[in-house]
């Protein structure tokens, strides 16, 4: 019998509905390696409703277990058992950390546990990844994830992973990973954050420059002698990304992207034109002039689906009435049919990733450019 706080169709706490998507977010992520639906459904039914330290209790025990068995195989040579069990211990300690409060000294306490198993896992791997440190703003730095292609030889093409203000980049590591290595990719994977708290997005949300941060990846990818820099894309996880929509207009040295495409920028232009019978959509005041609105040098991909926050139609006819100059813009929706419909896709990341990551196969095959 299923315990009170999980439903049959297991929605955990219908109550609390971040903690049910964070739910939805293991399950999901089981498909990529980064939990086992077994573990889930165990601390499912350990947790306590009415206690709200359950949570985050009973996640940071099972990736201490996790860390542990991976400490172990480590220690005996098998090192895909250890990468395995890291990855699925970086996960739950994010797990662990999402309900606390920014301030709340647990929260950091799981974040330096997420990276640290992190760390050992790029070490674990063939070819070894590396924590990368780049100069960003004056008083502030991006840190990041390499990960080289698994040929380990000559210039490979790069896709670089990041997403919104607020996500953190060691999710990429067994969301997107595994599809950058079997297409023959390097990939980086980036958050804003750097070596700060996560109060610090208080400070990234007050700037209007967060698409600055692209061309600085670029210029350190650019000294990368494995990187092929005529074969970069960047792909933003997530839906708030529009900063990266922006970077793309400014970055003629990327070679692909998928990203919101400035479409939420789009249809917030839309909706105060309307509000307020403004003819010109071009004076209303939205931040920053998105993507679709001017001609990019690279071929773009929106995915969206049909049960998110914009419908389907909606963003079809904005992509439609948009599309200017000779960017390529294209826009897959996915539906509720074949799943990958919910918000940023939540439902069933993988298959919208094997759809990205095959559209970039398509346009970073070419030979290296000089």
């Amino acid at each position: 019998m299923m315990p009170a706080c999980l439903s049959d169709d297991l929605i955990l706490c219908p109550e609390r509905e971040d903690i049910s998507a964070e739910f939805t977010r293991l399950l999901t992520a089981a498909q990529e390696g980064g939990a086992t639906i077994a573990e889930c459904l165990l601390i499912a039914r350990q947790l306590k409703r009415g206690d709200d330290q359950s949570w985050h209790r009973e996640w940071k025990k099972l990736a201490r277990a996790n860390r542990h068995r991976a400490e172990a195989a480590f220690a005996e040579g098998h090192m895909a058992s250890a990468q395995r069990n890291w990855l699925r211990a970086m996960n739950y300690y994010a797990a662990a950390a999402m309900p606390l409060e920014a301030a709340d000294e647990r929260r950091w306490v799981a974040v330096l546990a997420t990276q640290e198993c992190a760390r050992r896992y790029l070490s674990a791997r063939t070819p070894p990844g590396e924590v990368v440190t780049i100069p960003w703003l004056d008083d502030h730095s991006l840190q990041g994830y390499f990960l080289p292609a698994p040929s380990g030889r000559g210039p490979a093409p790069t896709v670089i992973c990041i997403g919104e203000p607020g996500h953190r980049k060691e999710e990429f590591l067994f969301k997107l990973a595994p599809h950058a290595r079997e297409r023959g990719f390097a990939m980086l994977a980036l958050d804003l954050f750097g070596d700060q708290r996560d109060d610090y997005l208080d400070v990234l949300l007050r700037r209007r420059d967060l698409e600055s941060a692209i061309p600085a990846v670029m210029d350190y990818l650019e000294t990368r002698s494995d990187v092929d820099v005529g074969r970069i894309a960047i792909v933003a996880d997530g839906w708030g990304s529009s900063f990266v929509a922006r970077a793309v207009l400014q970055e003629p040295r990327l070679a692909a992207a998928v990203c919101d495409g400035g479409l939420w920028d789009l249809h917030e232009r839309a909706f105060f034109a309307s509000r307020f019978a403004m003819s010109d959509v071009s004076i209303v005041p939205v931040p920053h002039a998105p993507l679709m609105a001017s001609s990019a040098e690279c071929p773009v991909l929106i995915t969206l689906g049909e049960d998110g926050w914009l419908k389907a139609d909606r963003a079809r006819q904005i992509v439609q009435t948009s599309r200017l100059g000779s960017s390529e813009v294209m826009l897959k929706v996915f539906t509720a049919g074949e799943t990958g419909a919910a918000q940023a896709h939540a439902d069933n990341p993988s298959l919208a990733n094997e759809y990205i990551f095959d559209w970039l196969e398509s346009r970073l095959s070419s030979p290296l450019r000089i």
